[in-house]
């Protein structure tokens, strides 16, 4: 079984794999483009982290938009990318045997009031959960720091996932952040925190990071930008 808590050495790998998804993610915001597929961002997304040394994937890479983009696990398809769209972009580096883990949503052309509006109740969310994180904490109470934000907003039924889960050899290892858990955060475990409102018929957002328990708060591996981008 792997181990929860990492070495020194095993958070660096995990650190270096997550900077290959931050690299990946800069390179698609020149990238993409209107009228591409989702297929085709998704396949770019994968050779740049293949070119950056990557051996393989942490896991499928999600590249979901507009309607598609209220699936949490969507599979790319031929949709093409029309302005007002929402984009998620859920990716990962395998590195010497370790894994990264974002998502970033981004928006096509332009974002009605309401996208921006749950683009922000999302940030809120996911900057809360970050901030809540800290070797002694109980999972719980990560998943309780998000999801309050969320319920409060009047969107608590849309948050349909838990808010994170640990990060190593596996793209999905425990701790599991979520209200049933009973686990407590210990110093150098490597957690997701990764909020989301998922709108039927409409989109959905995610914000997802990758960060490095400590006994201070966290380190956190993800250096993309956060606030809302528009392409």
């Amino acid at each position: 079984m792997a181990n929860l808590v990492k070495t020194p050495e095993e958070l660096l790998l995990i650190m270096k794999a997550e900077a290959m998804g931050d690299a990946a993610f800069e390179h698609m915001l020149d990238f993409i483009k209107v009228g591409m597929t989702e297929k085709e961002i998704a396949d770019e997304i994968e050779r740049v982290l293949r070119a950056m040394g990557a051996e393989g994937l942490s896991f499928e890479t999600i590249a979901v938009s507009g309607v598609n983009s209220n699936q949490p696990h969507g599979e790319p398809s031929d949709k093409r990318l029309e302005e007002g769209d929402f984009l998620t972009m859920d990716l990962g580096a395998l590195y010497k045997g370790y894994c990264g883990d974002m998502t970033r949503t981004v928006a096509i052309g332009y974002a009605t009031d309401e996208m921006k509006k749950i683009y922000d109740i999302v940030l809120k969310a996911q900057l809360a959960g970050l901030a809540a994180v800290k070797a002694g904490v109980r999972c719980a109470d990560v998943d309780r720091a998000s999801r309050s934000i969320i319920e409060e907003a009047g969107y608590g039924e849309f948050y349909i996932h838990g808010t994170g889960h640990g990060v190593g050899t596996e793209v999905h290892e425990p701790p599991t952040l979520n209200g049933r858990s009973d686990e407590i955060l210990q110093e150098n475990q490597a957690v997701t925190v990764e909020p989301g409102i998922y709108l039927p018929e409409k989109f959905g957002v995610r914000i997802e990071d990758l960060a490095i328990v400590t006994d201070f708060g966290i380190i956190n591996c993800t250096r993309s930008k956060k606030e809302l981008i528009i392409l």
